[in-house]
């Protein structure tokens, strides 16, 4: 039985400007069509309608066609290039960020030169054990990253007839990786940090209190925080899900306040929390140029005084999970926590609800003895926080 018709709109540039071509699957045969489409949208409109009088059986082709077979395989850097530059137009920023991190940094060094065809599993079973016993290691968890990546770019290879099988598909083409450590915040440790945090304390509170992805509190704007209303609008998102109404805590909206009150740029279309140029942040910039001098900071206090240290692995994710073990030690549903940290999945919420609920007594009695305690009212802005405001902060579930 021959293979559905399938097929994708190539794109070159040309003395005359941009040149589109067909290469596609029909009656178990590869064609490369060169199309006079002035667009990428009518060359997409073409290759549909072609395709759709393959599948009827209607289509010929046309008495001038370049063979396929002179089209000479290219190498796995070009044609890796060519996915990425296509993929570009499909997701999101961050997601071809990750592909060239993928592919500059480990595949291309070791496939490049490779045609997709001479990838076999023998060749990604190599580059697996290279990436794994190099003098600095890649994780388990960040070889498999790649192999992702690398799967799908040959995806794509064997719809274009150059591979049969997927040689980096599979449990066998992945590396056994144990589960990571998904690390929060206790409340002690969120008072460290926040004592800690400087000119940066609304920021990090915004992202303890808060739960935005750091993306979203690197974009967030003045016109989505409604003061009045104790509401953050998280105004653009990948999912549906992700476009909420964050409720913010009485604690966090003095500190947000006090930001406001000390900020240069506060108009509805400025930036919250821009850099000292008044560019927008990024998550490399609040990792390193905030919450690492922060944690930083918050040891050196702790080694000062005989407290323990802030736990290893603390990450701009922290946060987010912080925010949820927060809500739920306070009794909120994991609906709730969905809805305020725009899951459309269930599996982190309830990763999180479980972990509480395993160490849900000892944490509870900590809690208890921090909110007595008198100390925690320092973490307010304005010295006059209490014990109402912490219990406030973590009970802000919708009626």
């Amino acid at each position: 039985m021959s293979r559905p018709p399938t097929g994708q709109v190539l794109e070159r540039r040309g003395k005359r400007g941009k040149v589109y071509a067909l290469r596609f699957r029909a009656y178990g045969a590869r064609h490369y069509i060169t199309t006079t489409a002035a667009t990428r949208a009518e060359a997409e409109t073409e290759l549909a309608d072609m395709l759709a009088d393959v599948r009827r059986g209607i289509w010929k082709p046309p008495t001038v066609e370049l063979p396929v077979a002179r089209q000479e395989e290219p190498i796995f850097h070009v044609y890796s290039s060519e996915w990425v530059e296509r993929r570009a137009v499909e997701v999101d920023v961050r997601t071809v960020e990750y592909f060239k991190w993928a592919l500059s940094n480990h595949l291309l060094p070791w496939f490049a030169t490779m045609r997709p065809s001479e990838i076999t599993p023998q060749a990604v079973k190599q580059y697996r054990t290279h990436k794994l016993a190099a003098a600095q290691p890649l994780s388990a968890s960040s070889v498999n990253k790649t192999l992702k990546v690398l799967a799908q770019i040959l995806d794509e290879a064997i719809e274009d007839d150059y591979l049969s099988t997927n040689p980096a598909r599979g449990k066998r083409a992945r590396v056994r990786a144990s589960k990571p450590k998904r690390t929060w915040l206790e409340l002690d440790e969120v008072r460290a940090l926040l004592e800690a945090a400087g000119s940066h304390r609304a920021l990090l509170a915004t992202m303890i209190l808060g739960g935005l992805r750091v993306g979203e509190l690197c974009a967030l704007r003045w016109r989505a925080v409604d003061l009045a209303r104790s509401r953050l609008t998280v105004e653009k998102a990948k999912t549906d899900a992700g476009r909420r109404a964050v409720d913010v805590s009485p604690l966090l909206l003095d500190e947000l306040k006090a930001h406001k009150a000390s900020a240069e740029r506060t108009g509805p279309d400025d930036l919250v929390f821009p850099t000292r140029n008044g560019t927008q942040r990024d998550r490399s910039n609040v990792r390193a140029r905030v919450l690492a001098p922060t944690i930083e900071r918050a040891n050196m206090k702790a080694r000062e005084t005989g407290r323990p240290e802030l736990q290893a692995g603390i990450t701009n994710h922290t946060m987010r999970r912080t925010f949820a073990s927060l809500l739920y030690e306070s009794g909120a549903s994991p609906a709730y926590v969905m809805a305020q940290m725009g899951h459309e999945s269930a599996a982190l919420a309830l990763e999180v609800y479980s972990k509480v609920m395993e160490r849900k007594r000892d944490t509870g009695e900590r809690m208890d003895a921090l909110v007595r305690g008198a100390d925690w009212a320092q973490t307010g802005t304005n010295g006059e926080a209490t014990a109402e405001t912490l219990s406030a902060l973590t009970t802000r579930e919708a009626d």
